[in-house]
């Protein structure tokens, strides 16, 4: 396994046509508006923020993973049966090959769905952009990533260049009640986005912490007109790798 201590730093020459993979599979989604679809699940390492309820911490805090080749990728994505390919993170906009590999999907014909943050703007081939804003609960009280995560979680220029060019969704964990009054104020910065692009899902990485969460968040979304996304994997699997 590689562990990368800065993940956001630039790659080695030799490495410039690799990725820094943690994990590629075929599953489900478990969110959003496809919750449900086959997909192949393709998982860089390497993220610029520290939510402290990442679920993945092995592509954040422990950044873990092999280096692999555009052609190991593309072997993989061709051998997936699933229409759908996600690609995900940590955060995939970091990746500097991933122009390459949403170019290998889309050769395949897979329905491309990129899932990021939003600090990152990156021209890429996509169906769906994703976008998982970090709001001020997402803040690590670790002090040495607190002020680099603050400063870096809201960039929204990217947010607006990403619904310019792309089919966007705005897909926000919700933690506490205090959570959606926040939410309200971010996409009211955002004119042009509309309420029905709006997801609310709640923070959990076992089934019972998501059982506890869904009612409440659900009604909230309800009622002021959003989208509600659970975690279907997380509700069958809890917090588990490779599923």
């Amino acid at each position: 396994m590689q562990n990368m201590s800065d993940p956001a730093s630039a790659p080695d020459t030799d490495l410039v046509s690799k990725l820094f993979i943690s994990e590629i599979y075929d599953s489900f989604q478990g969110e959003g508006p496809w919750a449900g679809t086959a997909s192949l699940f393709v998982r860089t390492s390497g993220c610029n923020l520290r939510c402290w309820f990442c679920d993945t911490p092995y592509t954040s805090w422990d950044p873990q993973g092999d280096q692999q080749s555009l052609e190991q990728l593309a072997e993989q994505v061709a051998n997936s049966k699933s229409p759908h390919a996600v690609i995900t993170g940590g955060e995939p906009m970091l990746a500097p090959q991933l122009t390459e590999l949403t170019d290998i999907c889309r050769r395949e014909h897979k329905f491309i769905t990129i899932e990021t943050a939003g600090t990152v703007d990156r021209a890429v081939e996509c169906d769906l952009m994703a976008i998982s804003p970090k709001l001020r609960n997402s803040t690590p009280d670790d002090g040495k990533w607190a002020a680099r995560h603050e400063q870096t979680r809201h960039q929204p220029a990217v947010i607006e260049s990403l619904f310019r060019r792309y089919k966007c969704i705005l897909k926000f964990v919700i933690d506490v009640q205090e959570d959606i009054s926040e939410v309200v104020s971010y996409v009211h910065d955002f004119p042009g986005v509309s309420a029905d692009d709006v997801w609310l899902m709640p923070q959990a990485t076992t089934p019972e912490e998501l059982a506890q969460k869904t009612d409440w968040v659900k009604a909230k979304a309800d009622s002021l007109g959003f989208r509600f996304s659970s975690r279907l994997h997380i509700a069958q699997f809890g917090n588990m790798r490779g599923v």
